[in-house]
């Protein structure tokens, strides 16, 4: 395999959600990011945090849209603790398909959980109505 950074696909799936083609559970939107959550959750609340450009990873981040992310990541964060009353939130990013990314748009992983809970990347999907109710507590949250 080689160590190229794969080229950006403007079909990928959260090209698509960012272009209104997919529906998401929406968590949170700006100019420059989406905030979602992830329907094969590591753990309740999973959020997946992108930004609104075409990136693969991080070497590819406009400097502007990563510090989009992190803002983004922040509040997240706090509405995360907030509804879900859980002070361990994991943040990740994965860069390429050796460190586990398997979908090539930039984007950061919000779990709350402990490193020690988690195991392998979700395996069954998530019920949908949880999700959305979940999304719209979250919301609610970052708003106030």
């Amino acid at each position: 395999m080689s160590d190229a950074i794969k080229s950006y696909d403007d079909h990928n799936i959260f090209a698509k959600m960012i272009q209104g083609d997919i529906p998401c559970h929406k968590v949170y939107e700006d100019d420059m990011t989406l905030a979602f959550m992830d329907i094969m959750p590591q753990a309740q609340g999973h959020v997946l945090v992108i930004p609104k450009q075409q990136a693969v990873d991080l070497s590819q981040l406009e400097p502007e849209y990563a510090s989009a992310v992190l803002m983004t990541a922040k509040k997240v964060m706090a509405a995360q603790r907030k509804v879900l009353e859980r002070e361990g939130i994991i943040q990740m990013q994965l860069n390429g398909a050796q460190a586990g990314q398997t979908v090539f748009h930039y984007h950061v992983h919000l779990i709350p959980s402990s490193i020690h809970e988690l195991g392998r990347h979700g395996s069954q999907p998530a019920d949908q109505a949880e999700l959305a109710e979940l999304a719209t507590q979250l919301k609610a949250a970052i708003e106030q």
